[in-house]
């Protein structure tokens, strides 16, 4: 079994660190491009197809060593929607509306194929697994919501050389040792295939990064990591099942949610990108890119560490941790805002 892990995230690992350099060559071709300015940090054009490399790695890692069950061939064809449509924005560019369209059809091919949340041993909803077919076009309606959300909670993490895949690659493993630890031996496979896939990418996405993952490759990402984490959920569905992939995502999570509600209060459209993510206050406070990324890894495995401590039952000490963590996203957010205002009572005064 340990050779058969180690064999699947080897794979991944070299076809991506491979394949990288050839998507770089087809963005520049096809015009994906991402080019300076505005909220933009970096200084030079990046080619932003490196999406390529890390859907090519995952599946030829997972052909190669896997038996095809049914439910892959629901996450392949709805990956190869969601990773298509990614493509498209990212060479041409398209409307918000037309990009959720495509992450809600890629999400109903999960459904289709067998992945809904089921309620009937999940203790806090018993009531709903009594509902009878109301309770399984609920259960669709929460896999749709949770595909989309965590498809654009990785989208919008990808702000930083290396942010978005170092987060993904931390997730990836941390998947890998909840599945493993609850004998999940598909979705085991299926997250160390990601964590290779993703760390190849990362030779080339770190600062300064030769590449961007583009939204072909942080949609996959998202879209990958939530089928996976439903997946598992099919096979033991705990309370702790359906929380441990947001505590591990907390991070990314935080910032989305500050994001709608700052982009609601200032009176624009939530799809409206800014500049007021996360990375974007820890850059103007004076940090450096790689220092900023550092900075959000570590704060991103903390996050990992007390979905740990409350899996093995430290409730407490994760807790504690989890909440201490949040605690200080929540300065970093407010503090920017602090900042402004004192800035507009000087100039009012």
């Amino acid at each position: 079994m340990i050779k058969s892990y180690i064999l699947i995230f080897s794979i991944a690992l070299i076809v991506a660190i491979l394949v990288t350099p050839f998507s770089i060559f087809l963005a520049r071709r096809w015009g994906a491009i991402d080019y300076p300015g505005g909220r933009r940090i970096h200084q030079q054009p990046i080619p932003r197809l490196g999406g390529l490399a890390i859907y090519a790695a995952f599946w030829l890692a997972v052909m190669l060593t896997q038996r095809w069950e049914n439910q892959y061939w629901g996450l392949f064809l709805g990956s190869t929607v969601i990773f298509l449509v990614g493509v498209w924005d990212d060479i041409k560019g398209i409307r918000p509306l037309i990009k959720l369209f495509g992450q809600i059809l890629a999400a109903v091919i999960l459904v289709l194929y067998g992945f809904s949340f089921s309620f009937q041993s999940l203790p806090l909803f018993a009531k709903i697994s009594n509902l009878g077919v109301y309770g399984i076009y609920l259960g669709a309606f929460l896999t749709v919501f949770w595909v989309v959300g965590l498809v654009n909670t990785i989208n919008i993490s990808d702000g930083l050389d290396g942010l978005a895949a170092g987060i993904c690659f931390g997730a990836a493993l941390l998947l890998f040792w909840s599945a493993y630890r609850t004998g999940q031996i598909p979705s085991s496979f299926l997250t160390l295939a990601l964590a290779g896939a993703t760390l190849g990418f990362l030779f080339y996405n770190f600062h300064p990064a030769r590449v961007f993952m583009g939204d072909s490759g942080s949609m996959f990402l998202g879209y990958l990591i939530g089928g996976i984490s439903i997946m598992g959920l099919l096979k033991t569905a705990t309370v702790l099942g359906l929380v441990f992939p947001l505590l591990v995502l907390a991070l990314p999570l935080t910032d989305m949610v500050f994001a709608i509600i700052r982009r609601k209060w200032k009176g624009i459209s939530i799809a409206k990108a800014d500049r007021g993510h996360l990375h974007h206050r820890l850059l103007d406070a004076g940090l450096s890119q790689r220092t900023a990324v550092f900075l959000l890894y570590v704060i991103s495995a903390c996050f990992g560490i007390a979905a740990v401590l409350l899996t093995e039952g430290y409730l407490l000490e994760g807790l504690v941790l989890f909440l201490a963590e949040l605690v200080l996203l929540v300065y970093i957010f407010l503090r920017r805002y602090v900042y402004l205002l004192k800035i507009n009572n000087k100039r009012n005064s």
